[in-house]
């Protein structure tokens, strides 16, 4: 089995998922923070919301520095479905109830104008980004769901938005009817974003790489501390998926969920628009194409860790198992996982991040819907420093409070963290030393009273660290197909190593000498 490297640096084993957005792009190169700096603004985190924000200011005439952990546009952003649409599911029907018909409309503006802003970025830096206009889709298989596909277009329609009730699709099975949005788009997002990284590096500005930026230190001036020295900036922008700076109780506010996406051939036409079906777990799929090569993205099987479930190996043999029962596919290209975070009210946080922070701001909470969301952030976010006021301020403010579109999933989403962090914990009482995985498995175990997470590779090398997230304490899981430890409470990955591979962690797993007495190795 050949191996090679990942940009984190584990090493990765041919069959693992790869995404198709970083297998089809180089990989970026800019320096790490080399001491200290001072800027107008400092962004932290460089998938779409941070580097939009920065590329906005910058055109205004800011100098920015952008600070990424890792290389840029190799976490969410690097692995989406890559829909640039207002059409998020379900969510104008869900808007108008929870709320009223102008927060949906309001929420529909902002993401047609993400749109828009996409598409002038790719014409005024001359990104080749592969943008196209092209149709989405909301779609019922059964008759039982079409009184919701109604009800959505009914509200999409009064919220002003591009939306028609349709019975036909491209699709080459039935569906019982659709919501359709006109003048939606798709785009490779990484040869999008590195566009992007180009136009911001340089003039005074500056992209790096490979710096982890630890805390913030609000003030006036504001300071980032990061792993290779400090960024002084006047603004402060937390754009990190889950905030690394949490002064508005987020980690109670918002929840991680999980997808997997599968890039197949098929045999004929793929067909032609974007599409999500409105079934219970969701399908998504669009086309791309490029250079001579044409897949179908198909995923889903969309779950919150913190609820279990079956492992991620066997969510993706249910992802290409849907996929076979829908099309002619001839092979499975390539394979990966996306990891994003939802509000209580189903609504991103974008704006100043919480009481007593000075001038930081956070977006944050796009619920998969990162491409027009963390664009909308962008425009947000540069119009408060800028002027001070937006468009969209109330409606994505992140102070809101929303006790009648909220309280439900706050206390749900709440009570299940804490079976988690509770739970966890009393299973570990039942694994100890007997219990040593099999080569290529893994398990938290009981060890000196302390859970351990134990992996043993294909070599029967043992990898333990310890298995008790950094970030507020809850116990990892084995993500078996991606072969990290993952925080099923607030989304942290690490590796089977203990290094950080995101967030919100800061810091890794420590590492921890586990006798084995079988002759394994201690790695």
């Amino acid at each position: 089995m050949s191996e090679d490297t990942t940009p984190t640096g584990t090493t990765r084993r041919a069959d693992d998922p790869e995404s198709l957005w970083l297998a089809t792009t180089p990989t970026t190169d800019y320096d790490p923070l080399d001491g200290g700096l001072h800027v107008d603004v400092a962004v932290v985190g460089g998938g779409i919301a941070g580097l939009t924000t920065a590329l906005e200011l910058k055109e205004r005439g800011s100098t920015v520095a952008v600070v990424e952990a890792d290389r840029v546009v190799t976490g969410a952003t690097g692995h989406t479905t890559a829909k640039v649409t207002s059409q998020h599911g379900l969510r104008y029907s869900t808007l108008t109830e929870k709320f009223d018909r102008r927060t949906a409309e309001q929420y529909g503006r902002a993401n047609e104008a993400a749109i828009d802003e996409v598409e002038r970025i790719v014409e005024k830096h001359g990104i080749d980004a592969q943008f196209r206009r092209t149709p989405s889709y909301v779609y019922a298989e059964s008759e039982e769901n079409v009184s919701k596909i109604r009800e959505e277009d009914r509200a999409a329609t009064q919220a002003g938005l591009p939306s028609a009730f349709v019975q036909e699709t491209d699709l080459p099975f039935d569906v019982e009817a659709a919501v359709k949005f006109a003048e939606q788009a798709e785009f490779h997002p990484r040869k999008y974003l590195l566009g992007v990284v180009e136009a911001i590096h340089g003039d005074g500005s500056y992209v790096f790489e490979e710096t982890r930026a630890t805390d913030v230190d609000a003030g006036a001036p504001n300071r980032v501390e990061t792993d290779r020295g400090a960024v002084v900036a006047d603004d402060v922008v937390v754009a990190t998926q889950f905030p690394i700076y949490d002064r508005g109780g987020y980690f109670a506010r918002t929840h991680p969920h999980r997808a997997y996406l599968l890039a197949v051939e098929i045999a004929g036409e793929v067909p032609e628009g974007m599409y999500y079906s409105a079934a219970s777990p969701p399908a998504t799929m669009r086309p791309y194409r490029s250079d001579g090569e044409e897949y179908l993205i198909v995923g889903g099987q969309s779950h919150e860790p913190s609820l279990g479930g079956p492992p991620t190996s066997e969510r993706y043999r249910r992802c290409e198992a849907y996929a076979r029962s829908r099309f002619d596919v001839e092979s499975v290209a390539y394979r990966w996982s996306t990891h994003d975070y939802s509000t209580v009210d189903g609504i991103p946080y974008v704006g100043e991040i919480g009481p007593g922070a000075g001038d930081v701001y956070v977006a944050t909470g796009f619920d998969g819907w990162g491409m027009t969301g963390g664009t909308a952030a962008g425009m947000l976010i540069a119009d408060l420093i800028e002027m001070g006021r937006s468009h969209y301020a109330d409606l994505f403010d992140p102070k809101r409070v929303t006790p009648k579109a909220s309280a439900k999933n706050f206390f749900a989403e709440n009570a299940v963290v804490g079976a988690r962090f509770v739970g966890d914990r009393v299973r570990t009482l039942l694994h100890d030393r007997e219990d040593l995985p099999r080569p290529g498995e893994a398990n938290v175990l009981r060890e000196q009273g302390r859970p351990t997470g134990v992996y043993r590779d294909e070599d029967g090398a043992v990898h333990a660290v310890d298995a008790t997230c950094p970030h507020m304490g809850c116990l990892v899981t084995w993500n078996d197909a991606e072969r990290s430890w993952d925080c099923p409470c607030h989304g942290s990955r690490f590796d089977y190593d203990g290094e950080i591979l995101s967030g919100p962690a800061v810091e890794g797993l420590e590492h921890r000498e586990y006798p084995t007495g079988d002759g394994a190795i201690d790695r």
